[in-house]
């Protein structure tokens, strides 16, 4: 019988296979079970040293070190003197294990030094492919936003420029909420990226950077109310995909936009 060729190909196999993670797959499975207990008894076991008195006494067992990843993340963050060093850190950073099913590292965009930072929470399917915050229809929205009060992401001047990064700087499997061990985590490497881009105004919009930042959550509740992070004035407000899907929220958005234009006019 002549053997039929398979028309899985090297392309299509990598496109399933992308397509399988992009759904949150991270492990798979073999046609018959594993008993993971005889494979634990099957390996075998280091020789027992020999005492003084030429008795064989079992190894003593090697204790693993701790690791402290909020620990690690500051000592990781205090290193960088600028925002490329900073973005390498990040990229190095071991304990983080988002990055294990993301495509990129989101950073940043816009004009660093500007006088409006806006931090937004985590990234999506779109923007971990584009590899920057707040694009597709959410992005667009964000931008009209900013364009009602004089502002532009892709401004170079001080003034009218904005900066914009997340709390967490890779997509979480399935959009999930991120833990508050993973805030924690992650949290030196954004005041270090505040620190080094030097707003005057914070944009938190969201409840991921109202909780890293302001300690609190409640998105509806604290929008438009003034608070202070890491000694700059931050405003809270609703993150823009929060609008597509409530049109009627936009009334209080607009209000939230004239207070920062206020602010900024001083």
């Amino acid at each position: 019988m002549e053997q039929v060729e398979s028309a899985l190909d090297y392309h299509v196999a990598l496109a399933m296979l992308d397509w399988q993670l992009e759904l949150g797959v991270d492990e798979t499975l073999c046609e018959a079970p594993i008993n993971r207990n005889d494979l634990q008894q099957a390996q075998p076991k280091p020789a027992a040293a020999a005492g003084p008195d030429g008795k064989r006494r079992a190894p003593a067992p090697v204790a693993k070190p701790k690791v402290d990843p909020p620990a690690e993340a500051r000592a990781a963050a205090a290193t960088a003197n600028d925002l490329p060093s900073l973005r390498a850190a990040l990229e190095t950073f071991p304990h983080c294990e988002l990055k294990q099913g993301a495509r990129s590292l989101v950073f940043g965009d816009g004009l660093a030094g500007a006088r409006v930072m806006i931090v937004g929470e985590a990234p999506n399917r779109e923007e971990d492919r584009a590899g920057k915050p707040y694009v597709g229809p959410q992005g667009t929205l964000l931008d009209k936003m900013l364009a009602a009060i004089d502002l532009d992401r892709g401004s170079q001047d001080r003034d009218s420029g904005v900066y914009i990064t997340t709390v967490l700087p890779w997509r979480g499997p399935t959009n999930r909420d991120a833990s508050p061990a993973e805030i924690a985590m992650m949290k030196p490497f954004l005041e270090r990226h505040i620190q080094l881009a030097k707003p005057d105004v914070l944009v938190l919009m969201g409840n991921l950077p109202c909780q890293a930042l302001l300690a609190k959550r409640g998105i509806s509740r604290l929008r438009g109310q003034w608070g202070e992070a890491l000694g700059i004035p931050a405003l809270p407000m609703l993150e823009p995909q929060r609008l597509l899907r409530n049109p009627a929220a936009k009334r209080d958005t607009w209000a939230d936009l004239l207070a920062l234009r206020a602010h900024l006019n001083g």
